[in-house]
């Protein structure tokens, strides 16, 4: 095994951390502000329902171009523009007064948004072995829930001291700074002039022996494989869920839990610390098995998933008859660690080779965008008219189902597919 001295893999997977970080606080501020800016602006369920349906079909249409963009552009390029834009996008929520103006920066929003993960998947795997990139691509996806989870606190207290508009220009201003540490210290592994052979050499562990970066491979001939489709249900089915946690847990702390700004700035953010560290886990936790254990990639990581698949019923079950705040929050909990334990966008790097990695997350995730505004025009129907039971119910059947794709259609992970010319 190739020494692993050196670790300049890891301050790249910081750096993808706190761009995930930045791009889920920019976009868990009107989550948390929505029932004062509902309130104030005499928004209704609906009417919030379609502002954030308008950043999902943005989201939705550029993830998949956003995808191949990255594939071409690079990595380095792709964060620089995408950071800058949801940022000043981020800015110009300020300035809205009606549901139309949200959506319209919600809008804007969605397009520069788009490109994290493709590009934090793309970055994990130039930078890391097989055998560590679910911790990677773990550490890329935790940023998002301490994106979310800071955004309760910070936001609520900026919202109380200041103004809900002072919220989005702070947090907007956040990614420009970001954007100067980007621009001076990603560079690919084989052009770092402070890697060592030894870390260069870990990182090309696990590779094909042919490289395949010049290989064409057509959207076409990727969505002809059984394999694509696990990947690609692991985004359908699950991205909804990403989107529910989001966007409605705070909303449903705050209207059925009863909790007032003030206390969601103290209480509502441990949930989404508990998103963070299960992502983190679900890389660790792999890890250690393959380490210690001697167990495959692909039966560590399937039994994490299927833990996990196992844990979020139960929680949701305990949602139902939850006596107060102190067990729903508990509950809510285990469905955010079981949920960031599952790891559904690392599955393309594990099997799929490095240059489809962008363009198969970003079909990815146009799929699951599609999925996701469909849920969100039905949550906000559900909610408005019925309850948040019918929605606990379908997820906590949502992730037994889609382990079952995945087992089915992708095969065993970790063993990277060698493509042939399209």
């Amino acid at each position: 095994m190739a020494n692993s001295r050196g670790n300049i893999r890891w301050g790249i997977a910081t750096l993808l951390f706190f761009a995930s970080t930045l791009n889920y606080l920019d976009r868990q501020v009107l989550s948390v502000l929505a029932p004062t800016i509902q309130a104030e602006l005499n928004l209704t369920d609906v009417d919030y329902s379609y502002i954030t349906s308008s950043f999902l079909l943005s989201y939705t249409v550029m993830y998949a171009i956003s995808g191949t963009l990255v594939d071409r552009l690079g990595t380095r390029r792709s964060f620089l523009w995408a950071v800058g834009g949801w940022s000043i996008a981020n800015l110009l929520h300020a300035l809205a007064k009606t549901a139309m103006q949200f959506s319209v920066f919600r809008f804007l929003l969605g397009i520069a948004e788009s490109a994290n993960f493709p590009a934090g998947v793309k970055a994990a795997s130039e930078w890391f072995p097989l055998r560590e990139r679910a911790l990677a691509i773990g550490m890329l996806n935790a940023g998002s829930s301490a994106g979310a989870a800071i955004a309760i606190p910070l936001v609520s207290v900026i919202a109380v001291q200041f103004s809900w508009q002072a919220a989005f220009v702070v947090t907007g201003l956040f990614g420009l700074i970001w954007m100067l540490f980007w621009k001076r210290l990603y560079v690919l592994p084989q052009h770092h002039p402070r890697i060592t052979p030894e870390e260069r050499e870990l990182i090309l562990d696990g590779q094909p022996a042919q490289p395949q970066e010049d290989v064409k491979t057509s959207i076409w001939q990727l969505l002809r494989m059984r394999q694509a489709w696990g990947c690609l249900c692991a985004r359908i089915f699950i991205d909804p869920i990403t989107y529910f946690l989001i966007f409605w847990i705070p909303k449903y702390l705050q209207e059925q839990q009863g909790l007032t700004l003030d206390q969601m700035g103290l209480f509502a953010w441990i949930p989404f610390v508990i998103l963070a560290i299960g992502t983190l886990l679900g890389g660790i936790i792999p890890r250690w098995f393959i380490t210690h254990l001697g167990w495959s990639l692909n039966r560590s990581r399937k039994s994490v998933m299927l833990f996990a698949s196992l844990l979020i019923p139960v929680c949701c079950a305990v949602l139902f008859h939850a006596p107060g705040m102190t067990v729903a929050i508990v509950a809510i909990a285990g469905v955010m660690l079981g949920h960031g334990l599952w790891g559904n966008i690392t599955i393309p790097a594990e099997v799929f080779p490095r240059h489809v990695q962008g363009t198969l997350t970003g079909i990815g995730g146009t799929l699951g965008g599609i999925a996701g505004i469909l849920s969100q025009l039905s949550v906000g129907w559900t909610v408005q008219h019925l309850s948040y039971a019918p929605i606990f119910i379908g997820i906590g059947i949502a992730y037994l189902f889609t382990l079952l794709c995945v087992q089915l259609l992708t095969g065993r992970l970790g063993e990277i597919i060698a493509l042939t010319k399209s």
